[in-house]
């Protein structure tokens, strides 16, 4: 009887604690909106130094209880180096990968090709060859490359002349990896369409990973770093 009693006490205080936390990021919701002047998507108490998340749009930034004071800016772990706040930002702009049109991206298989990932890239970005040449090293992968000319006026053509070539992953390769660009294409390139896609999932820049479970990393990871990702996947 007494198990009972204090197993029934217990869930009622944990309700009426969650219940409060969530009259707190409410009430800090709406001062938040007050002070802005604009709509909040959400609020949650993170737990680290009383701090409440605060996401607005893409972006986050972090307040007290009382709004008396607003930080905009990373929160890092200094006992890992971790930016907590651009992990947080990854898993918020997660996707589900199977909705990616595969279809519209070049396709390298290496190896087995067991491990997979997408990623977005501009044939003029510096970030993307870097990436292309680290990973020329990488075994068993699949990777998905969507052509997303957005930082100059020949990137269009570039990416078209990739997608027309006989062999798409050897020619980008050769073009990201060796400099060597391939001949001129006519073909209907889908660039219009990975445009279309990349605003869907405000992809903002290049190059952007998308790794099988969906997380998104933003920017060039070093491979090491991807390797440890990938192996973290079932």
């Amino acid at each position: 009887m007494f198990k009972r009693l204090f197993s029934s006490t217990c869930l009622a205080l944990l309700l009426l604690a969650a219940g409060a936390a969530r009259a707190d990021e409410a009430s800090v919701k709406k001062s938040v909106e007050a002070w802005l002047g604009g709509k909040v998507e959400s609020v949650r108490k993170t737990g680290l130094l009383g701090l409440y998340e605060v996401r607005v749009g893409n972006e986050l930034m972090y307040t007290d209880e009382k709004v008396s004071l607003v930080f905009d800016g990373n929160i890092i772990d200094t006992r890992t180096r971790q930016n907590l706040t651009q992990e947080r930002l990854n898993k918020l702009s997660a996707i589900k990968f199977s909705d990616l049109p595969l279809d519209l991206a070049v396709k390298t298989v290496k190896g087995d090709g067991r491990r997979v990932f997408a990623t977005f890239e501009d044939p003029n970005c510096g970030y993307c060859k870097k990436l292309a040449k680290e990973m020329a090293g990488m075994e068993n992968v699949t990777i998905y490359t969507f052509l997303l000319p957005i930082l100059s006026r020949d990137s269009a053509e570039k990416s078209r002349a990739v997608w027309c070539a006989a062999d798409r992953a050897k020619a980008w390769s050769d073009l990201m990896v060796n400099g060597t660009a391939p001949a001129a294409g006519t073909c209907d390139a889908p660039i219009e369409k990975v445009l279309a896609l990349a605003q869907k999932h405000n992809i903002r820049g290049t190059p952007t990973i998308f790794l099988s479970n969906g997380e998104r990393i933003p920017g060039a990871l070093p491979v090491a770093q991807l390797e440890q990702k990938l192996a973290q996947i079932k």
